[in-house]
């Protein structure tokens, strides 16, 4: 009987010893939970801190850089930078565009002009071979048709894209002339009494080179006349110069007999004019002005060419002898 109580008892002593370690190992369960649980509530608060704190600053210099770049985008917009426009002008142009290179950098003060003059064949090779040029104004559609891909293939044989298309006009027209020295040697008066003289070996005319839009305009007439270029220059009686100047220069020293020149710049020179050319003897004399899809001011091109047309403009133009495109 007495074996049985202790036994009893024993297994009364093992459970209870079973359940206060259950409970004890509950108890650290939960408390390696929540310690788990604190700390990492902890870290999440301290990110959400750092979070808070920094965004804030961040935004704070981004507006402070926005404000600055603003305010110096705004400075430069007021006081204006500086712009070099490189302009290629058929040589008959010099006076006026010099005369209206003054009148328009007056009125623009961060606009420079800078002009290249001479013949539109050798602007045109120039712009070809990649020189800097934002505006070209030639003597000729001859030139300007080599440089724009939407004109006819038989005239740009190679294909050349460097004309804007969409800015492209004709600017002005001129006159083929017949200009004498000032004692005028031979007594030519007009140009059915140059033929006769070229016929008779008796003259010396100065012209313009083939690749020259005066010469090409002189080509027309000597055609007229059914005289044969190769010919004349073969005997003699035919000089040359690479632009229009040196033809003028030649009558003006009196080292020829005659020149075929533009009316402009028989003005330009003080020349006598003693003929004038008919549109039958060479067609008109056009001049042609784009902006170049190269360049590095269009708009700054675009606006001198629109001040090219206006009547400012037209007005230096028209008293050396241009006339406005029809």
């Amino acid at each position: 009987m007495k074996k049985c109580i202790n036994l009893q008892v024993k297994q009364c002593l093992s459970l209870v010893t079973a359940a206060v370690l259950s409970v004890s190992l509950g108890a650290c369960a939960s408390s390696s939970t929540a310690s788990t649980t604190a700390a990492a509530t902890t870290v999440a608060t301290t990110k959400a801190t750092a979070s808070e704190t920094t965004a804030p600053e961040t935004t704070a210099t981004e507006a402070a850089t926005s404000d600055t770049t603003r305010a110096e985008t705004e400075t430069a917009a007021t006081e204006g930078e500086k712009t070099e426009l490189v302009v290629f002008a058929a040589a008959s142009m010099t006076e006026t565009l010099t005369e209206l290179k003054e009148l328009y950098e007056a009125e623009h003060s961060n606009v420079t002009i800078t002009y290249n003059f001479d013949s539109s064949g050798t602007l045109k090779t120039q712009i070809q071979e990649g020189a800097d040029c934002d505006l070209f104004i030639s003597a000729s559609q001859k030139q300007m048709n080599q440089l724009d891909i939407t004109a006819d293939s038989s005239v740009n044989t190679e294909g050349l894209d460097f004309v804007d298309e969409s800015t492209r006009i004709n600017l002005l027209e001129n006159q083929v002339t017949l200009v004498v020295p000032a004692d005028n040697p031979k007594g030519i008066d007009s140009f059915d009494t140059l033929a006769e003289k070229l016929s008779a070996g008796d003259v010396l005319l100065a012209m313009g080179n083939s690749d020259v839009p005066v010469g090409q305009y002189t080509q027309k007439i000597l055609a007229f006349y059914n005289l044969d270029e190769e010919t004349l220059a073969g005997e003699g009686l035919i000089t040359y110069g690479s632009n229009v100047k040196e033809v003028t220069t030649q009558v003006a020293e009196g080292s020829v007999d005659c020149g075929v020149i533009y009316c402009t710049d028989a003005y330009s020179a003080g020349l006598t004019i003693v003929d004038y050319a008919t549109k039958d003897m060479c067609g008109q004399v056009i001049y042609p002005a784009a902006v170049l899809k190269n360049s590095a001011h269009a708009q700054a091109a675009q606006a001198f060419l629109t001040y090219l047309t206006t009547d400012e403009a037209m007005t230096v133009f028209e008293k050396v002898g241009f006339i406005k495109a029809s």
